[in-house]
């Protein structure tokens, strides 16, 4: 089955469609809305409580550690879907891959777990 480019093109007018809509959006709310400045309102505001020092402190490298990791096993997590919903079509030979699949998963968990990733302090 050949493709040509304009295959495409419904594809990339919906995504074009999207981007306008999503800019002439905010384009046209910042014209339109309201623009109410004051002293009360320009402070910064988080959870009720007063800012107290200075918002630029240095995070620690373990949160950010924490989260990629957290993305990475999200985004595996999603390729067991579609194996799931073809399980049957797959036979023998996909449920091989996935263990093989599955098996790195789990060494790369238990290598984090040792190097005490995370752990939070």
């Amino acid at each position: 089955m050949q493709t040509n480019q304009f295959d495409y093109l419904p594809i990339l007018m919906q995504m074009g469609l999207a981007v306008g809509f999503v800019v002439m959006t905010i384009i046209i709310s910042g014209m339109l809305g309201p623009k109410r400045n004051s002293q009360s309102k320009d402070k910064n505001f988080e959870c009720g409580i007063e800012s107290v020092g200075n918002a630029r402190i240095p995070f620690s490298v373990k949160y950010f550690l924490v989260a990629i990791l957290f993305v990475l096993f999200d985004v595996e997590v999603i390729f067991l879907y579609p194996w799931a919903v073809n399980f049957k079509d797959l036979g023998m030979e996909g449920m091989i891959k996935m263990v093989i699949f599955m098996s790195l998963l789990l060494v790369g968990f238990f290598y984090i777990i040792k190097k005490k990733a995370l752990e939070w302090e």
